[in-house]
């Protein structure tokens, strides 16, 4: 098949169906190549016994993200809080406690500890999101060493430490000793500081779509109608200055303009002609995505409610670092939200199904107790099995890479644009940073089809 469009969008995840979106409204004739049978990239509902929907992919929006939730709005859907009633779970070293508020109880000297250790960072965090990274001040002195670098030098404390990563292994679901601290630096500041992005309450796990977060991609996809085409895995991409030609099996695609809408380590799976410049094949080399199994146990119903717990647990010392009570908002089934991230990932994605779920459920049981034992299901999710991801939640850069090849994460190359949510300046990583990156290149292709009449998205 062969076709001509203004635009051609590879990915139909949020980016690339943002960037659709837009150029639609403002009248260029536009067409989606998708890999995959669906939409939503790292979005993803499946379901629950019963039928009730839930998020094996990424799904929560905080207050500040307010592109998403104008997106939520104007596609007529809806959210609803995450759970936090009742006392949360801490288990640090050899101690655990279950507490309300911010904060479990802790020797003073570790609670010291995290308070400065978090000071700096945030401080840091503010200098390096002020410009782009590569011009930050400190960037080749942080771009030298990993995160896992700069903790060490920075938290006194081993349990401070073994905190910090553990928040580590949670928001970037790897290891700190494998990201580049200015990125860390990047992303801490690109939410505006570490507690919006660890917080549920005022943070980025505020609030839930109802109906799953995968309903704002497929909402933006019936809009789109035919213009995506699916199971249509792009190899090759051969451009000029003004034009590019586009092939996915049979499918030849020719436009004037391209939007490559995937996280960037698979871009590599695209044979370019020419080649791209150096900067960017040099960096899109050094980016790893995270690796995280998403898993939801589900119950019958919320035993832990009844027992004054939130349903929310941390540990530096259990595979299962993470949970939430993540029960839909119908209520039923009740479901406990557990993530294996980081090293944890590796380790368990080697291990038999069977094994792996065993692990899961006794991590919960040493959280909530015997009734964990019991549920009615269980659903988990290796993103880094997904062909057409490479993991999640997000990729990264490893050190020495922004300093270098920065630049490249998000200049155009002659016709080609590039979105992503790694490609954000706000909320790098999340489903607000993949809307402002389609945005973006919205506004970036609208100029050169304005001969056709077509006007830049607001």
């Amino acid at each position: 098949m062969g076709k001509s469009v203004d635009v051609v969008v590879v990915g139909a995840g949020m980016a690339g169906l943002v960037a659709a979106r837009d150029l639609v409204r403002g009248g260029a004739d536009v067409l989606v190549l998708e890999a995959r049978d669906r939409v939503g990239g790292r979005l993803l509902n499946d379901e629950l016994p019963g039928g009730a929907p839930i998020e094996v992919g990424g799904q929560w929006v905080g207050p500040d993200q307010h592109l998403v939730h104008a997106l939520i709005k104007e596609l007529g859907l809806s959210t609803f809080p995450t759970y936090t009633e009742g006392r949360n779970i801490a288990e640090y070293g050899s101690s655990r406690s279950e507490y309300t508020g911010r904060f479990p109880s802790m020797n003073p000297l570790v609670a010291a500890d995290l308070v400065q250790t978090q000071w700096r960072l945030d401080r840091l965090a503010r200098e390096v999101a002020a410009t782009d990274p590569w011009l930050a001040n400190r960037a080749e002195e942080l771009d030298g060493q990993t995160f896992a670098t700069w903790l060490g030098r920075t938290a006194h404390t081993a349990t401070g430490r073994s905190i910090f990563r553990m928040i580590t292994q949670a928001v970037f679901a790897a290891e700190p000793e494998e990201l580049s601290a200015l990125w860390a630096a990047w992303y801490v500041g690109a939410a505006g500081g570490l507690d919006p992005l660890i917080n549920v309450e005022g943070g980025a796990q505020q609030d839930r779509v109802v109906g799953g977060s995968h309903r704002i991609a497929s909402a933006m996809a019936e809009e789109l109608g035919d213009r995506i085409v699916f199971d249509a895995v792009v190899t090759a991409i051969e451009w000029t200055g003004s034009s590019v030609r586009v092939t996915a099996g049979n499918t030849t695609v020719t436009a004037r303009r391209a939007v490559i809408a995937l996280p960037p380590p698979l871009t590599t799976r695209i044979r370019f002609t020419p080649g791209l410049p150096s900067d960017r094949n040099q960096l899109v080399h050094r980016m790893s995505s995270g690796r995280v199994i998403k898993t939801h146990v589900v119950y019958d119903k919320p035993f832990w409610r009844e027992a004054g717990l939130s349903g929310q647990a941390n540990s530096d010392r259990r595979a299962v670092c993470t949970t939430f009570d993540n029960t839909p908002h119908e209520g039923s089934p009740a479901v406990l939200l557990a993530f294996i991230d980081g090293r944890q990932a590796e380790i368990c994605a080697r291990m038999a199904p069977a094994e792996r779920r065993a692990l899961v459920i006794d991590d919960l049981v040493g959280y909530f107790g015997p009734q964990a034992r019991n549920p009615i299901a269980y659903m988990e999710r290796d993103w880094a099995q997904e062909e057409f991801s490479g993991g999640c939640y997000h990729a990264f850069t490893s050190p020495g890479a922004l300093t270098r090849y920065g630049p490249a994460l998000r200049t155009p190359v002659g016709p080609l644009h590039w979105a992503g949510a790694e490609t954000a300046t706000r909320w790098v990583g999340s489903m607000e940073g993949a809307a402002e990156s389609g945005h973006r290149v919205a506004r970036e292709i609208a100029p050169e089809l304005r001969g056709k009449g077509l006007q830049a998205p607001q």
